[in-house]
């Protein structure tokens, strides 16, 4: 045992308690932060479907067309990753392909 020695200067009826009483403390801390940041949560222990209480994070357009943001300059070269937000709020990354038909350049 590693720390044995602290027994000499903390009594085991006192560090024991002590010990497991913030651990006792700091779980709860934690359960109290998932129950009051999440809605999924609340949902499950509720019996409802998971994410009948969400809303989305993201607004969505109004338009319902998904946005391109490119990194740099506007305009994408061949090859390059681009980040795309979807019309329900998410998020992918796609490559930018050579057009159909034309030749590309090696």
């Amino acid at each position: 045992m590693n720390n044995a020695k602290m027994w000499l200067v903390v009594k085991p009826t006192v560090g024991i308690p002590l010990f497991l009483s913030a651990v006792a403390v700091g779980s709860f801390a934690v359960h109290v932060a998932v129950l009051s940041n999440t809605t999924w949560v609340a949902d499950f222990l509720s019996g409802q479907p998971l994410g009948a209480g969400a809303t989305a994070a993201l607004p969505l357009p109004a338009d319902g067309v998904a946005k391109v943001a490119f990194v740099e300059g506007g305009a994408a070269a061949v090859g390059q990753q681009v980040l795309v937000i979807l019309p329900d709020g998410t998020t992918a990354r796609a490559v930018i392909g050579a057009p159909a038909g034309s030749a590309t350049l090696n």
